[in-house]
Order: structure tokens, then sequence, then C-alpha cells
């Protein structure tokens, strides 16, 4: 009757010792270290002064749009530097973007209402944007804190400039935006800003050349504004260097490609030199960059008219002077008729590609408009009267039908005939 034990098994013994000591080690050591579940990992985060550190770099290199983020990131790591927001600001005046530059020289102020560079910054926003007399009074302010500033002077002249260029200057305006723009230069020729507003108040004053000295010195401190080549565009366009004024254009429209004028400008320059078929391509890149913008639309309608181009020039020419919808739905307002070089141009070729077409009912309604409203301007009374001239002509001597070969459609130009205006005019 005695029972028999079983003996133990030291293996399955040996094992259960080893488990258990591994658990009680990855209980105390490995479980601590893993992260629990659904709880973000943990990211390294980066100092402000490393995106500015950036931001520079950016510059160095001419990349301004990455510039720019990597100093809006740096103001969103530390909201307190005012440094960034000026510089920010600043930039943005350069890309164009005045609302984001206005802003953010405003949120440079709330934090400390004693830079100078704040204020001058605002009020170049302000000018940028046609606020002029509030622009004015907060340069006032920067050379208050500073009358020394090299920068806000050279703001005060870019402001004046801009208040004589839009016809909303002073007696005095050119005076002041001389002296501002010759002190900002005298305290500091390496500043950008102070070649760049010398510049501009030459070319307002008809100084082209001198302008463009002083406007490639600011290109060769910085090559990245497009306006700057825009402003030297113009002023070799003035002094009839016209492959100097393509060259600097098109070199604007590189650095913003969303800005029409380049290439309205580049229009202009080929249809000065006879080349038309160049001139409309271009027109018609502007266009297509803003088809709300009536300018535009003229100004393709007027290249259309000089490459003789009549209908297709009568369907831009009419969304500028009447306005209307575009092809794709896009609603243009018509521009009203005045004592506009361009605008007076735009009325002239719409009349006259009118009467070429022999539609004189409109055409006579156009040189009526014009005698009207602009009696004064030489070239709109000749203008309008060689519209009415020229349906007179029609009415005498009515033309001849010619056959149009099956599958063409008559479109009512004279390929061999082309009416020059008494004054070529430029816009």
């Amino acid at each position: 009757m005695n029972k028999r034990r079983r003996r133990s098994n030291p293996w399955l013994i040996t094992f259960l010792v080893v488990s258990i000591g591994f658990l009680i080690y990855i209980n105390t050591t490995v479980i601590p270290t893993i992260p629990p579940p659904f709880v973000p990992t943990a990211t390294p985060t980066r100092s402000p002064e490393s995106f500015a550190e950036e931001a520079e770099a950016f510059m160095a290199e001419g990349r301004v749009g990455m510039a720019m983020e990597s100093y809006a990131a740096a103001i969103k790591a530390n909201p307190q530097e005012i440094v960034n927001y000026l510089t920010l600001a600043r930039l943005q005046i350069y890309r164009g973007e005045f609302e984001s530059a206005r802003e953010n020289a405003e949120n440079a102020l709330l934090l400390d209402k004693t830079r100078p560079s704040a204020f001058a910054l605002l009020a170049w926003a302000k000018g940028y944007l046609g606020e002029y007399l509030e622009a004015e009074a907060d340069v006032r302010a920067a050379l208050e804190l500073d009358p020394n500033n090299a920068f806000a002077h050279a703001v005060y002249a870019d402001i004046l400039a801009r208040r004589i260029v839009n016809n909303v200057g002073d007696i005095d305006t050119v005076d002041r935006a001389i002296e501002q723009s010759t002190r900002a230069l005298s305290l500091d020729p390496q500043l950008l800003e102070a070649r760049w507003a010398r510049g501009f108040v030459l070319e307002i004053t008809g100084n082209y050349e001198d302008a463009i000295e002083q406007l490639n010195a600011a290109a060769q401190i910085n090559d990245t504004i497009s306006e700057i080549h825009m402003a030297l565009g113009r002023n070799y366009l003035a002094i009839e260097e016209y492959d100097q004024a393509v060259f600097q254009f098109t070199k604007a429209y590189s650095l913003n490609p969303t800005d029409p004028e380049p290439n309205w400008y580049i229009s202009r320059v080929y249809a000065r030199i006879g080349e038309f078929a160049r001139a409309v391509q271009y027109a018609e890149q502007a266009v297509s960059d803003d088809p709300s913008n009536p300018r535009l639309h003229g100004n393709l309608g007027s290249m259309f008219f000089r490459d003789l181009q009549f209908n297709r020039a009568i369907a831009s020419l009419e969304l500028a002077v009447r306005g209307g919808m575009t092809d794709e739905g896009v609603v243009v307002e018509g521009l009203p008729l005045g004592y506009s070089m361009t605008i007076i141009e735009f009325y002239s070729r719409y009349g006259l590609a009118l009467a070429r077409v022999n539609r004189c009912s409109e055409a006579v309604q156009i040189a009526q408009a014009m005698l009207q409203t602009v009696p004064d301007d030489a070239t709109a009374v000749f203008n309008a009267e060689e519209m009415i001239n020229i349906c007179q002509d029609f009415q005498e001597n009515p033309p001849t039908p010619t056959p149009t070969p099956e599958g063409e459609q008559e479109n009512g130009e004279e390929p061999n005939a082309m009416f020059m205006t008494k004054k070529e005019m430029t816009g």
C-alpha cells in the first residue's frame, strides 16, 4: 500500500525560475520606457533663433520666399521678438505683400513704440496702399524718434514720389521728395532703400540716366526685388534702350510671375519698335495673368490694332471701354473716358477700328463722346475727327463686296492699310 513519490524535474524548475526572472526584468526595466498608447510622442522643439538663422541663410542664397516662411516660423516660436516682425515686413514690401507688411509692422509697434524702423515700415506699406496722409504721419513719427534715420528718409521720399505719380501731390511735393531722397543717400549710401528711393525720384523728374545709375546700385545690393527691375526697365524704355528694357522687365517677371505689369511693358516695347505680333503675344500673357483688368484688355486691343487685326482689336477694346464678360466668364469693368493718355489711346483705337470695319454708327458715338469729354486733348480731337472722316468716306464711296473663299469668314480688315494716329502714345 505504499504510494510512490514522483521525482521532481530539475530542468522544468530551472525554466520556471528563468521565466519568472525575465518577467520581473521586463516589468521593472522595459515597460516603464514604453510610452502609453494614444499619447503623441514628444518631439524636439526648435529654438526661435534657429528659424531666424535659417531665414538669413535663405536670404544669402536669394531664396526670399523661403526666408519669409522661416521668419514667420520664428515669430510663431517666439511672438515677443520684434526684429523678426520688422524683417518679415520689409521682405513682404519687397514682394508686394503690402497688407501683410502693414500687419507685421503694426504688431512690432504693439511690442515697442520706440522703434523708428517700425514706424517707417508701417508708413512704407501705407504709401503703397495709397494711404498717403497716414503714411506721412507715421514716417514723421519715425524721424521724431531718430532724425538721422536714413531708412525713414528714404521711405519718406518714396511716399512723396508716389503722391506725384498718382497726381495727389502738393505744390512742394517734388521739392520735398528730392530733399528726402538726397538726405537718405547722404546718410547711408550703402542702404538699398536710399538708392532705390533716389532712383525713383530721379525717374519722376525725368533724369532717366541718373535714375538708372542709382537703381543699378540698388540691384547690386539686392538683385531679387522685382520692383527695382521694373523701375530699371521703365527708365531704359524712356531713353530708348529697348534690349535693356526687355531684359529688366523679363527679370522682374521671373521674380514675380503673378504680376502682369512686366508683360504689359514688354508689349509696349515691341509695339514701339514695330514688332506687333510679338507685342500681341506679351499683351495676351498679361491678360491671362489678370483677366479682370480693363487696362490689360485695352492694351491687348491696342496691340491687335497695331497688327491690323481690327475685329480682334474691337473685341478687346470693347471690354476696356464698355466693360463686359470674357469668354471664361470673368467680369471686366469699363474705363471711363478722361484725360489719361492711355485711356484716350484705348478710346481712339476702339473708334478707329470700328470705323475701319464700317461699324460707323458705333464709331461716331465714340467720336462724339471724345469731342465732348476731352476736347482739350489735341490727339483725342484729331482721332475723333478721323473716325468721322473715315465713316463719311464709306458713305460717299461704299466699298465693293468681294467674294469670300468658301470656308472663310470675311473679317472686314484691311491688311494693306493702317491708320497712324497723329501722335503715337506709349502709355
